[in-house]
């Protein structure tokens, strides 16, 4: 197999529009900072990220380094990491990011997987429909990151709402967060991230309206 070659990096500045019903691969640098701005207000966005080496190389096929929710929490002893200095880490242990800032009321999610094929059969979808799942592993192949195809981690669900009501049941709800409202985490590593605009539009993950929207990205 032929050595991976180092991917892209982006300069501070650089800004664009993660398009709704799509995913975005965007490579950070140890530092830099990544901004995301809920342009519409109601979109959630399926947050992942991978480990890249000093040169900006993927890991080789059999080092796997992603950012893992259930170390996430475990980590930081609570279900939504908090803006103002939690870590999120990766499924290694390591902090990945710092969650420097986040301007909605905080409500996020950590428990539910990305949608993919089979959620929207089981949701009586016939037929293809764009899923997070799909969307990651389109972005990952174009980035040229080698990655198990049957392998989707667990992403940060950005402004998903996900209540636990009595009982342990769980709820999908219309997000809290409004337009322009915007988190930043910055990198603690060399690290690919992929965010994917959730293209779910049966449930209210992304608002009752139940209309996936555009939101924005930057680095600082």
């Amino acid at each position: 197999m032929s050595d991976p070659k180092p991917l892209s990096m982006l300069e501070h500045g650089t800004s664009g529009v993660i398009e709704a019903r799509t995913g975005k691969a965007i490579t950070l640098q140890k530092s830099q900072s990544l901004k995301l701005t809920n342009t519409h207000g109601k979109q959630v966005i399926d947050f992942f990220a991978f480990a890249l080496d000093a040169d900006l190389k993927p890991l080789s096929n059999t080092t796997l380094d992603f950012l893992s929710m259930q170390h996430t929490r475990s980590g930081n002893m609570r279900s939504i990491p908090r803006a103002g200095g939690d870590k999120l880490f990766s499924n290694r242990r390591k902090a990945m990011f710092t969650f420097e800032k986040d301007t909605s009321p905080g409500v996020h999610d950590t428990l539910v997987p990305a949608c993919d094929a089979e959620r929207y059969r089981q949701l009586g979808i016939s037929g293809h429909h764009a899923s997070c799942a799909e969307n990651l592993h389109i972005a990952l192949q174009e980035a040229g990151y080698p990655f198990p195809t049957d392998l989707t981690p667990e992403p940060f669900n950005l402004w998903m709402n996900v209540p636990v009501r009595e009982g342990g049941a769980l709820a999908f709800v219309e997000p809290v967060s409004q337009e322009g409202d915007y988190v930043v985490v910055r990198a603690e590593e060399n690290c690919l991230v992929v965010c994917s605009a959730c293209p779910q539009d049966v449930t209210p993950v992304n608002g009752y309206g139940q209309k996936p929207a555009d939101c924005r990205f930057e680095i600082l």
